[in-house]
Formats: C-alpha cells, sequence, structure tokens
C-alpha cells in the first residue's frame, strides 16, 4: 500500500473533538429515554459541523454488548429528509419505514404493524404486497384522514417499543414537509411516558418558515433537550488533525496557519480539504508529523487551496476513472439518495461492472451504502458540489434522462415516484410532463392533508402551463386556492378563486364558472358577508340558467344559510324550502339531510322551535341511515338545544326532558371526539352547558 492510500485510510475520526460535553449529554438522554422517561432531541448547526457523526458515536455507545447486557436492546430506526422532501409528504416517516420494511420477513412486518396496517397501507402502499388479505380503511375528510394517519403512526411507534426501547432518528428536519413537522411535534408530545427517544438533526442556517413554526411549538411545551454545536477552535482543529492521522507530535504551524481560515472550524470542510490536499500530495504524514511539501518547480508556487468545500471535492475527483466520474454525475442529478435499480438503468451496465464503479466511489469517501439497493453520497455538501460542478446544459440533459427512465422504471406503479418525476422534468424544462407530474403530485399531496407541498407542487403545474402558453384550467387554480384558504392565507386564496372563475368564465365552462362564485363566497364569509352574499347570490342566478337541479338546489341552500345568518330567517326558509322540493324530485338523500339541517338553523333562528325540531328529526333519521357522522353531528348539536333555555324564554318550545337534550349532546360530543371535530365539539358542550 502506497503512503498516499495509507495516510486516506483513517480519515474516519474516532474521537469526537470538541464534543465530549455534548456526547455525553446526548448519552445520558438516550439511557433515560431507555428507562422510561421518553424524551425528543434537538441537534442543530451548520452544514458539515457533525451532527450525523455525534449521532453515530452515541448509538455505538449504546449498542455495545457491555450496555445491551444491562438493558434491553435497543431498536434503532432512521429517517432522512433531503432538500426535494419539502413537497413529498411523509417523506421522512415513509424513509424510516421502508427501512424498517427492508429487514424483515413477511411475518415480522405483519405482527408489528398490526392494525396500524389498514391506515398506513395508504401512506406506504408496499404493505399490500406483504401482509395478505389486506383492507385499507375507507377515507375521511382531510383533517379527519390526517389525524387517524397521525394516531396510527404514532400507535406503531409505540408498540415497536414493547420488546425494547427505540430510538428514532430523522435527520435533516430544515428539508422535511409540513405535514411530517406536524406529526413529528404530535408525536412529541405523547411519548413521555414511553421507552422512545425521538432525535432530531437541523441545519441552523437553513430555519424556514415551517421548521420555524415546530421549534416555537417544541419550545412552548418545553418538549425537547437541544444540543447546538458549534466551530472548532483553532486548538481543536490540530487535535483533530492529530487524530485522525495518529500523529505522534503537534501539527506544525505553518500547517494550521493554512488550513484553519480554509476551514473555519467546520469539522467536514476540514476532512474534505485534507483528503483534497493529501490526493494532490500537498501535505504528507511522516515522521510523526504533516509537511507541507514544496513547490514542484521555480515557477510553480503552492496550489492554492479553495475556501469552499466545492472546489476541495472537486480536486478529490480528478482521481476517478471517467466512468466513476460519469456515474456520480448521474447520482448526484438524481439526488443525495439513489438506487442502484435507477443506475443500472441509466447506464446501461451489467451489475458487475456498476458494483465496481459504485466501490470506486466508496472507497474515495464520496458515497456510502445504505442497503443492499440504495447508496448515498456521504453527506449534502458533497452531492451539492458535484452537482454545482455540472454546466447547465449537462444537468438539464441528465435530468431528463434520469426522468425519462424512472418514467419507464415505475410505469406500473408511478404513484411512489410523482413528486420526483415532477422535479426532474421542470429540471429538465419539460414541460408538458411537468404539467401532469406535477398536478397529480399536487393531488396526492392535497389527499394526504399537505397543504404546502401541494401549493408547491400546483405552482410547479401552473409554470408549466404557463412555458407551454396554455390557458391554466379553473380546477387547477381552485386546488392551490383551496390549499391557500386551509392554511387560513386568505389573499393568496381569493387570488386563486378568482383566477379559476376568469379561467371558467374564458372557457365558458358554466359549471366551473358556478363553483368558483360559490368558492369566493364561501371564503368571504370570513370576511366581509356583504361581498359574500354578493358571490352567493350571482352564482344562484347562473345555476338557473343552467338547468342542473342540483346544483341549483345548493345554491338556494347556500344563499338561504347567508339570509338566516343576516337575520333574515324567513328569507331564508324560503329559499331552503325550494331547495327541499328539488332534493325530493331528485330522490337524493344527501341532499334532502343537508336541507332539513338548514332549515333546522333557519326556523330556530326564526323563533319556531317546535318547526326547527321537526326538521331536525327528520334530518337525523336521515343522516343514520347514510351512515353520515359528520353530517349527524352538526345535527345532534343544535338538535340538543330544543328545550327550555335563557335563549328560548319568548319562544313557544317543545315539550321534551332536559336527560333527552343531554342524551343526544352527549351523543355530539362523543362523535366530535371520534372524528377529531374539536370545533363541533367545543360547540355541545356550549349547548350544553
Amino acid at each position: 500500500m502506497d503512503m498516499k492510500t495509507a495516510a486516506l485510510r483513517p480519515l474516519v475520526c474516532p474521537v469526537l473533538i470538541g464534543r465530549a460535553s455534548y456526547l455525553e449529554a446526548l448519552v445520558r438522554l438516550m439511557e433515560q429515554a431507555c428507562g422510561g422517561s421518553g424524551q425528543t432531541v434537538l441537534i442543530a448547526g451548520e452544514a458539515g459541523i457533525g451532527k450525523s457523526r455525534l449521532i453515530i458515536e452515541a448509538t455505538t455507545r449504546m449498542t455495545t454488548p457491555k450496555a445491551q447486557a444491562l438493558r434491553p436492546a435497543v431498536l434503532i430506526l432512521q429517517g432522512r429528509c433531503f432538500e426535494p422532501d419539502t413537497a413529498l409528504p411523509y417523506a421522512p416517516m415513509l424513509d424510516a419505514l421502508r427501512s424498517f420494511l427492508a429487514s424483515r420477513s413477511p411475518d415480522e412486518i405483519t405482527h408489528a404493524f398490526g392494525p396500524t396496517t389498514p391506515e398506513l397501507v395508504k401512506l406506504l402502499p408496499e404493505l399490500a404486497t406483504l401482509v395478505p388479505a389486506l383492507t385499507p380503511s375507507p377515507l375521511l375528510e382531510p383533517e379527519q384522514e390526517k389525524r387517524r394517519l397521525f394516531q396510527a403512526l404514532t400507535l406503531f411507534f409505540t408498540h415497536l417499543q414493547a420488546v425494547g426501547p427505540l430510538l428514532l432518528i430523522i435527520e435533516d428536519v430544515h428539508w422535511s414537509d409540513e405535514a411530517s413537522l406536524e406529526f413529528l411535534l404530535y408525536l412529541a408530545r405523547r411519548i413521555a411516558s414511553h421507552p422512545i427517544l425521538l432525535l432530531l438533526t437541523y441545519r441552523s442556517e437553513q430555519v424556514y418558515a415551517g421548521l420555524a413554526r415546530f421549534l416555537v411549538g417544541v419550545d412552548r411545551e418545553r418538549l425537547a433537550t437541544e444540543l447546538t454545536l458549534s466551530r472548532l477552535n483553532s486548538s481543536e482543529v490540530a487535535a483533530m488533525i492529530r487524530t485522525i492521522f495518529a500523529l505522534a507530535r503537534p501539527v506544525p504551524a505553518n500547517v494550521l496557519e493554512m488550513i484553519v481560515p480554509m476551514t473555519e472550524g467546520n469539522p467536514f470542510f476540514l476532512e474534505e480539504m485534507l483528503k483534497a490536499l493529501l490526493t494532490a500530495g500537498e501535505i504528507e504524514a511522516r515522521e510523526g508529523t504533516l509537511e507541507l511539501k514544496p513547490p514542484r518547480d521555480a515557477d510553480s508556487g503552492r496550489v492554492h487551496l479553495p475556501r469552499s468545500v466545492q472546489l476541495a471535492v472537486q480536486q478529490r475527483l480528478d482521481h476517478l476513472s471517467p466512468d466513476a466520474r460519469h456515474l456520480l454525475d448521474l447520482a448526484a442529478v438524481a439526488g443525495r439518495r439513489f438506487d442502484f435499480g435507477l443506475l443500472q438503468a441509466l447506464t446501461q451496465r451489467n451489475e458487475t461492472e456498476l458494483v465496481h464503479l459504485v466501490k470506486q466511489l466508496i472507497l474515495a469517501q464520496l458515497v456510502v451504502e445504505e442497503s443492499q439497493d440504495v447508496f448515498a453520497f456521504r453527506h449534502a455538501l458533497t452531492q451539492q458540489a458535484v452537482y454545482a460542478d455540472l454546466l447547465a446544459r449537462e444537468r438539464k440533459a441528465l435530468h431528463r434522462l434520469i426522468a425519462q427512465t424512472m418514467e419507464h422504471l415505475y410505469a406500473d406503479a408511478p404513484e411512489g415516484h410523482l413528486g420526483d418525476l415532477a422535479y426532474h422534468f421542470s429540471a429538465a424544462s419539460a414541460w408538458a410532463d411537468v404539467l401532469n407530474y406535477a398536478q397529480r403530485a399536487g393531488e396526492q399531496a392535497q389527499s394526504l392533508y399537505a397543504p404546502r407541498a401541494a401549493i408547491e407542487h400546483f405552482t410547479h403545474a401552473l409554470q408549466a402551463a404557463h412555458h407551454l402558453s396554455l390557458v391554466p384550467s379553473p380546477t387547477l387554480y381552485r386546488a392551490r386556492g383551496q390549499m391557500y384558504e386551509t392554511l387560513g392565507e386568505f389573499e393568496q386564496a381569493r387570488a386563486d378563486y378568482e383566477q379559476a372563475l376568469d379561467a371558467a368564465g374564458k372557457a365558458h365552462d358554466h359549471l366551473a364558472e358556478w363553483q368558483g362564485l360559490f368558492d369566493l363566497g364561501f371564503l368571504w364569509t370570513g370576511r366581509d358577508y356583504v361581498r359574500a352574499g354578493d358571490y352567493l347570490q350571482r352564482a344562484l342566478e347562473l345555476a338557473r340558467s343552467m338547468g342542473n337541479p342540483s346544483t341549483l338546489a345548493h345554491s338556494l341552500n347556500r344563499l338561504g344559510n347567508w339570509h338566516a345568518n343576516v337575520e333574515e330567517p324567513l328569507e331564508g326558509q324560503r329559499y331552503h324550502q325550494e331547495a327541499l322540493t328539488i332534493f325530493q324530485g331528485l330522490n337524493d338523500q344527501r341532499g334532502l339531510a343537508e336541507t332539513l339541517d338548514l332549515l333546522g338553523v333557519a326556523t330556530s333562528l326564526g323563533g319556531d322551535i317546535l318547526a326547527s325540531t321537526r326538521y331536525y328529526e327528520q334530518a337525523i333519521t336521515l343522516w343514520r341511515a347514510l351512515e353520515d357522522r359528520q353530517g349527524l353531528l352538526s345535527s345532534l348539536v343544535f338538535f340538543a338545544g330544543r328545550g327550555t333555555a335563557y335563549f328560548t324564554t319568548t319562544m313557544v318550545c317543545l315539550t321534551t326532558s332536559g336527560a333527552e337534550c343531554i342524551r343526544d349532546g352527549e351523543e355530539a360530543i362523543a362523535l366530535g371526539r371520534q372524528l377529531r371535530v374539536r370545533s363541533d365539539e367545543a360547540f355541545a358542550h356550549l349547548y350544553l352547558a
């Protein structure tokens, strides 16, 4: 073995220089969690500061034979976030779950997922092939579906700790989607009595809005311990260099004077610079110390070291074979993590050839093997440096190649790759494909109640339509507007609904135009009831001209409810009665139930409690027959107020017992808890009080 190879080999530092106190603190928190006091730990710091290495060292200590002999073995489950994951709902959760699946037999998987399987199969479709006779649970409304998914994920993780302590690690949450962050906050609130350590890392220089909200929530509720890693000082840099090279003597001052300003105390930068210097022959380990090599000739001065890790990595890339370098370029464009099967399809190489090339990348300490089929760049900065070294034209061509290859490779099951396909086609400026996949990815995110991710995908789809000189469909604007409305971002929602209305008008799509007026009417009820009424009136006028009875009946109900809420209950009843007649003619049971419920509201506000009660009784009967618990909940809340109370003392009330009203109100409360509809649950409490 030559000196360069021998010197490169020990560049994995066995000691965390300047991190001893952090390491002891983290191990102590892990032990507390193993003892049943669940913990959430945040590790923060800039890119390359040593967050991952700290975790590796701590988990290594926790899994030594000596440590395992004192308590049950620790189960480590790890997920990572990557830059494109901000638009991929539950990406780190999927990563963790898939790593769990990869090392388990079908029987172990069936036992581990247990009662959560029908719910988690919606998130993890491959479960369907591993668990026989699996039937997914029925879909609920988006908010309820999200809550049920949160409960299922929490149950899965708490079930795992039944056989031993669980260490759940999610790295780089600064790239996490908002749905995952919301779930992690939900989980952090529920692990205090379980032997679970939730360990999250993030880059302190990349705290975006979603992560900021998560950190505020964690801090406000005092749910986590945070460890913030700082840069190494000069003496710590010297100690790290001595440890890496096992030097018997101190690092020469001229070496430190060159390296410390360049690396600025960042451990990753330091290692990359040292590797670059070794590879270029600029330094050499000799006789227990490091030596700077003299210039090659009188005219060539010492190579000036770059400040950025990009150039440090670049110097090492020059020593790869052309085929290995091409493979690395493909991998960098594919992303931080890449699949062996995808690389094989891209390169058309046989397995033996491809394994040989991947080994070159591993030996160069650029890539690590995560599993039999999955590899990843050793650090995100490495991938970014390789990617940045490509010309824009090269990147664009490779993105197109990867997208087309993925499209062919996953033709039978594209649902799990919609976000990646949209991303690569977008980077390739293949706008027709972006329009297709980004819209589908947005709809997928919408169904998983991940509004931020959905907005990002819908925005990409709208941008693609612009590049294609197409007028975007009203449906696309409406979908994004719904997500903005969900997030309470009124102006953005209003703008999208108005765009949808305008696009529908230009396309002479009367149904979409009616929907746009309807959406704007609903949106403005939270800001300006007069403007809301204007839109709802226009929607009704359009519905009367369309010849669609169902659309007309829904418009009548909305405008009728608007009149009831502006203290015109008799006018509201007139609209509802017209709608009732239409739904009766259509034999539309759901429409009838909705109308009877609204008539109950209008007659109650009009002072006719007896009529209101009759309408609610009919609505409740229909809701039960339809097995619609959401509708039943709404009707039961108001129905519970049919008895004598302070706000009905001037009205004729139904002769009924307080016990009956309490019974119906408590049923409403129970339904609110089951469906996680907290507003209706609170309203039921108000009526009972």
